[in-house]
């Protein structure tokens, strides 16, 4: 598959500023990975500037972690996860600097901050990625979903919960239940796993790269970073999604020829994505 023109040239005279600002929403206490995976993903995926809001606390463990990420510490609970105290403080960064938003890798399931993801959902004034805890904090009240430029990218037990539907079900009908998915709250549905299916209102796409070694704890947030920076580099939300689970399967496939399916890890999928891109021209 070939990756569209506007990922693949860039004028003489570009800046940072011209491929997209990404805010990420991610990490806690004894989940900060997601959030360096996230930020990394998305960076070698070409956005131009990522930030990462984090609860205060942390701020050292990534300082030490992250080198072309930016940081925005943010008030927490005394769980060390985001508090619905950040909310003011995260609406002003999205409308005054950043251009998409990533919320949910490793945000944790506390109450404050559940509370926290769905009024930043609600009341998004940007395109938005969510995975994860952002998925699973929607459980309770998925029509905060409706009609927003959201891309969700759940695996089967995170569609279940959302939908409260079984995860056998799920599996059985993939393509049938991304669909119904997308049209009932008018969104982007990429609902992961083998043969990732991708889909909105007017189109459905299965992708055919990845393999089994892909299975490992970090995968889906290295996926999300990819969507982002495409997203906000000024792909529609089918098409980020849509070439974001392409290439993120390509650099796994990648990454297995190195490691094997055994050995694979989340970071060598990251490693691998501007191979996957020189070879998607």
């Amino acid at each position: 598959m070939q990756l569209p023109t506007q990922l693949l040239r860039r004028k003489t005279n570009s800046h940072k500023g011209d491929f997209g600002h990404v805010f990420i929403l991610a990490g806690s206490r004894g989940f900060c990975g997601a959030a360096i995976l996230t930020v990394a993903a998305a960076l070698r995926s070409g956005a131009g500037l990522v930030t990462l809001g984090i609860p205060k606390s942390l701020h050292n463990v990534f300082a030490r972690r992250l080198t072309e990420g930016m940081i925005k510490v943010l008030p927490e609970t005394k769980d060390k996860t985001l508090s619905t105290k950040a909310y003011t403080q995260i609406i002003k960064f999205l409308k005054e600097k950043a251009d998409i938003l990533v919320i949910g890798p490793g945000l944790s399931q506390n109450k404050s901050t559940k509370g926290l993801i769905q009024k930043v959902i609600k009341n998004c004034p940007k395109a938005l990625v969510i995975d994860a805890d952002g998925i699973n904090a929607l459980a309770e009240n998925p029509e905060l979903l409706r009609n927003k430029h959201a891309i969700i990218t759940p695996h089967v037990k995170e569609m279940s919960r959302l939908l409260s539907i079984s995860v056998d079900k799920i599996k059985n009908n993939r393509k049938s239940v991304a669909k119904k998915a997308a049209v009932e709250y008018n969104i982007t549905v990429a609902l992961k796993g083998y043969k990732t299916v991708v889909a909105d209102k007017k189109h459905i796409y299965i992708n055919k790269t990845g393999n089994p070694g892909m299975s490992t704890a970090g995968s889906g947030d290295v996926l999300s970073g990819i969507i982002g920076a495409f997203l906000a580099q000024r792909l529609d939300a089918f098409n980020a999604a849509k070439y974001g689970a392409y290439i993120h399967g390509k650099a796994g496939d990648l990454a297995v020829k190195k490691k094997t399916q055994l050995g694979l890890i989340a970071s060598d999928i990251i490693e691998e994505i501007p191979e996957a891109i020189k070879k998607s021209k």
